[in-house]
């Protein structure tokens, strides 16, 4: 359908990636994977026609839409949500308009002889003809349909999107791409505002709509469950396989293993070769065979072995701090903002050492509840730490928190104590900085880049009681292993908000559900609550049937 014809990208001296060639097939849903830097987003840019490569052509047949979702977008303010979701059929909007207007024109016209009105009959034909060859649809159900499946409310689709957060202007311009039903779709990280309702509707949909797709995601149950194909980009060239995410791991692994093989053995070959050379570069009956083996290494194409990414260090918390048999417990909290009720009467009891998860629709309160936890906002209810709680705190805002004026090796040697400050290099290659990056000042370092920094920054200090809130959106599959592994062997007490299911899955033993304006428990880990969400969906369903 699409095809891609020996693309090179550069970047000054660097080559991000060369002569790169790969077709994408109707109902492809490919993985884009690769290190950070690969040039995975460049790519899906590329793609996009959104930039172009030094070398190399995408060849897009003209009746193919191409629909891209980049990481970071905004919407326009003076429209509602309902408005700006209905932009994706500005175009036929804007043909029926048209048509209507040449009608009207042509009921006004007398000339009917003349070369200008024969021109309208054959412009309204044409635009006719087109017009009426659209598959009929009630644009205004299907607006709605997709803007709720994506988490909005009813009552949401007439405010004006000024009022929403970033995340959910993306979810808006996620709905007008859905809507266009293009026949290519690139998401770059897609998944990073929505929650685990939002996040399986999208799946089910990718799925169903039957279209091309190219996903760039962190979220490895999302790209794991969508995808069918992966593209590794990595030093500069592709390998293309026919498997989702988890089998692709496999087959890394046996084509790294087959390099390294290859590879040693082509070392001792040159090794041999050279150490012939040097022994009879000077006998005279040897000549023509040292000759031929210095041209012969001279023409070698030597195996490369793909770059390993090291950074999978095994991140420890130092000892918790011992808490009272009950960190916390909330009785009764409910919170309101003027005339808007976000929940009621929620109750928990957190026992010592207990690992939980907040899950819930975008809105629903799991942030609030966080901030009255720790004091931030007023309420109603009580909370009540217990004996030596200490509060280690990741806020979706922790990044901003950080001192500008630190580098990056700074912000850390700052608060280091004990052993881990002969590691902090180490840590700091973990978390992706390495080489000159650890002095960068924070001030130049992305979003993504403080994330993680202010991440570091909270697994050094000595406290018994974690609150995560979304800590993983801007961390890469390995970074997030990390960190998950850290938090398995943590001693203490964890609370985590997160939509990232293979994030939470063997890491939270608890889940309290936010929605419907009040907080339920549920015993059990992420998996047995989602297959019991999904039982209430079908009863559900079977009820209205």
């Amino acid at each position: 359908m699409i095809s891609v014809d020996g693309l090179t990208v550069e970047f000054g001296a660097t080559t991000l990636f060369k002569n790169i060639s790969f077709v994408i097939n109707e109902k492809d849903r490919i993985a884009l994977m690769g290190k950070n830097g690969a040039g995975k987003s460049t790519l899906l840019k590329i793609l996009a026609g959104e930039r172009e490569a030094n070398k190399g052509q995408v060849a897009v047949p003209r009746d193919k839409v191409v629909a891209y979702l980049p990481q970071h977008l905004m919407t326009e303010d003076s429209r509602t949500v309902f408005e700006e979701a209905s932009q994706a059929f500005a175009h036929i909007f804007a043909m029926e308009r048209e048509m209507a207007q040449i009608n009207k024109e042509l009921e006004m016209r007398t000339d009917y002889e003349s070369d200008s009105y024969y021109e309208l009959i054959e412009k309204v034909s044409t635009l006719s003809e087109k017009f009426y060859s659209i598959e009929e649809t009630n644009f205004d159900a299907e607006v709605e349909k997709v803007l709720l499946g994506l988490g909005f409310l009813r009552e949401d689709l007439h405010r004006p999107t000024n009022e929403f957060s970033g995340g959910w202007r993306m979810r808006i311009e996620l709905a007008k791409i859905l809507l266009k039903k293009p026949d290519l779709i690139l998401l770059d990280e897609p998944t990073n505002h929505l929650d685990i309702e939002s996040i399986q509707w999208l799946e089910d949909f990718l799925i169903q709509c039957g279209k091309a797709v190219i996903v760039i995601s962190h979220d490895r149950a999302f790209v794991d469950r969508i995808t069918t194909r992966t593209i590794e980009v990595t030093m500069g060239r592709i390998y293309d396989y026919k498997v989702n995410y988890s089998q692709y791991l496999v087959l890394r692994q046996e084509r790294r293993e087959q390099q390294l093989k290859a590879y040693e053995e082509q070392q001792k070959m040159i090794a041999d070769n050279e150490a012939f050379i040097e022994r009879f570069k000077g006998t005279y009956s040897k000549t023509l065979q040292v000759q031929s083996r210095v041209k012969m290494l001279e023409k070698l194409e030597r195996v490369e072995v793909d770059e390993e990414d090291r950074s999978a260090l095994r991140l420890k918390f130092p000892p918790a701090p011992r808490s009272g048999n009950y960190p916390l417990i909330a009785t009764e909290v409910s919170k309101q903002y003027d005339e808007h009720l976000v929940f009621a009467n929620a109750s928990l009891t957190l026992e010592r050492g207990e690992k939980i998860a907040f899950v819930g629709r975008n809105g629903e309160g799991k942030s609030t509840l966080v901030k009255a936890i720790m004091g931030e906002i007023d309420y109603g209810g009580e909370l009540q730490l217990g004996h030596n709680t200490r509060i280690g705190y990741f806020a979706q805002n922790q990044a901003s928190l950080l001192d500008e004026d630190l580098t990056v090796f700074q912000t850390i040697d700052d608060i280091a104590v004990g052993d881990i400050r002969t590691k902090i290099k180490d840590m700091l290659g973990a978390f992706m900085f390495g080489g000159e990056d650890i002095d960068k000042k924070v001030r130049v370092l992305s979003g993504g880049e403080k994330t993680r920094l202010a991440m570091i920054k909270l697994l050094l200090e000595p406290v018994n009681l974690l609150i995560l809130d979304e800590p993983t959106n801007h961390l890469d599959m390995k970074t997030k292993d990390v960190l998950k592994d850290a938090l398995k062997a943590f001693d203490g007490t964890l609370i985590l908000v997160s939509h990232d299911r293979d994030f939470l899955d063997g890491l939270v033993d608890k889940v309290y559900e936010f929605g419907n304006k009040r907080v339920k428990e549920h015993l059990g880990d992420i998996q047995s609550f989602l297959e019991m969400k999904k039982m209430l969906h079908l009863n559900e369903l079977e009820r209205k049937n």
